[in-house]
């Protein structure tokens, strides 16, 4: 047998394989994906963290200015970026830390 008549069963017993997988593929019948889903129960624990991220949203501009909104917005970052934070966890009472005051920039002298 020489190189092209090899090329050539070659090529017909790969398409012989992908048109077999195709119809296979094709004569499978799909089961619904809620089958499994349906059965169990899912309980979601109510978040308190939550509804409160959803009134300060709703607040628009003035959500930035209301303390409770800053300490709920502080509380979200550190459930995610402290070390070692836990979700579940609440942070405890604090009172929000006075805002610092804007200091002038310095303007170079090399203009």
């Amino acid at each position: 047998m020489d190189g092209k008549s090899l090329a050539r069963i070659g090529a017909v017993i790969f398409v012989a394989v992908a048109i077999t997988a195709t119809a296979i593929e094709v004569s499978r019948k799909d089961e619904p994906a809620e089958s499994w889903a349906s059965s169990r129960q899912v309980t979601v624990p109510e978040d308190p963290l939550r509804g409160e991220l959803l009134r300060c949203q709703a607040l628009g501009e003035a959500g930035p200015r209301d303390p409770a909104c800053q300490r709920a917005w502080a509380e979200n970052r550190n459930r995610f970026l402290a070390p070692g934070a836990r979700p579940a966890e609440r942070l405890p009472e604090a009172q929000p830390a006075p805002l610092p005051t804007p200091t002038p920039a310095r303007r170079s002298e090399a203009q």
